[in-house]
């Protein structure tokens, strides 16, 4: 029997990592876009759409939401749906750097580095994307507040490995399923829906590469490392997802804020929507032993599980 530590398991893992790499390099060719021209930048914003599908409103299905106008209803979505965007432009410089300082001074031949900088550039693309899209929205720059943004700081210097892998693989699935909900749904805003059609294909590539990534690094790791990777994805995943909707998109579209913030925070329904749209990921990361008690508690604060 061929042992884990084996030159042969390590020149078999290795080979698997290049074809997987080598496949997504190859779809990235034949699929991908260009958000300058495939995007509808020029045609003026038609407010009478939505930015999102409203059942992922933070508001949907409570008193508030019920008293709002249709009007108010649409400026709300439209203020999460940026708010959404600018968070996702944050994350996506933290991955950026992520990436480049794991690849730093590896093999240029080897298809996994070629991917990575090919991932890096798609995710610049999809930044100004996001910038213009929040723009067109006529929302301001959405910021995570101050100590976020200080921790995701500290996160992109220390993390490494499955760490940042398995922290990438999570903000990428929570947007991804919320963006296929809002490219299909007729209610929404044509160019954002192609900005989510955009960001959905090319985000399943990176989505594909987080997870091979997490369970290469993970390999002969033991109990300890994974148990303190677990808390670190599970503590940077709780601040990804509860940065998604800044509280001044209520302002933005109108709205007394302290009520909103409070009926958003007990709001089950939109709740329920993040735990089943994370039901996936959970499963992954239980099997990559990267669920653990500790970690839960995080993902439970952050209604993800």
């Amino acid at each position: 029997m061929t042992s884990v530590d084996s030159p042969q398991h390590t020149d078999a893992s290795q080979s698997d990592r290049q074809a997987v790499a080598q496949r997504l390099l190859d779809s990235s060719e034949t699929l991908s876009y260009d958000p300058v021209t495939e995007v509808d930048w020029e045609t003026p914003l038609d407010t009478s759409y939505h930015g999102a599908s409203p059942e992922w409103s933070t508001l949907y299905g409570t008193s508030y939401w019920k008293e709002m106008t249709p009007e108010q209803q649409r400026e709300l979505t439209r203020q999460e749906a940026a708010s959404v965007a600018s968070t996702g432009i944050w994350f996506e410089m933290i991955l950026q750097q992520m990436v480049l300082r794991d690849f730093y001074a590896k093999d240029p031949t080897d298809p996994a580095f070629q991917w990575a900088l090919t991932e890096i550039a798609d995710e610049c693309r999809h930044s100004i994307m996001f910038a213009r899209g929040a723009a067109k929205l006529r929302a301001p720059a959405y910021r995570p507040r101050r100590m976020v943004v200080e921790l995701g700081r500290v996160f992109k210097t220390v993390a490494f490995g499955e760490a940042a892998y398995a922290a990438i693989l999570v903000a990428e699935e929570v947007l991804d399923v919320m963006q296929r909900d809002w490219m299909r749904d007729e209610r929404v805003v044509p160019f954002v829906r192609t900005v989510n059609n955009i960001h959905v294909v090319e985000e399943s590539r990176h989505m594909k590469f987080a997870r091979e990534e997490t369970k290469e690094r993970l390999e002969g790791a033991g109990r300890l490392r994974k148990q303190i990777n677990a808390l670190v994805v599970a503590i940077a995943s709780y601040f990804i997802v509860t940065s998604m909707v800044n509280k001044k998109v209520y302002a933005n579209a109108g709205l007394d804020t302290k009520r909103a913030v409070r009926e958003a925070a007990a709001n089950q329904h939109h709740k329920s929507m993040l735990r089943s749209s994370c039901a996936g990921l959970m499963e992954f990361l239980n099997s990559a032993g990267l669920l653990t008690r500790a970690s839960m508690w995080f993902y439970k604060r952050a209604n993800l599980i």
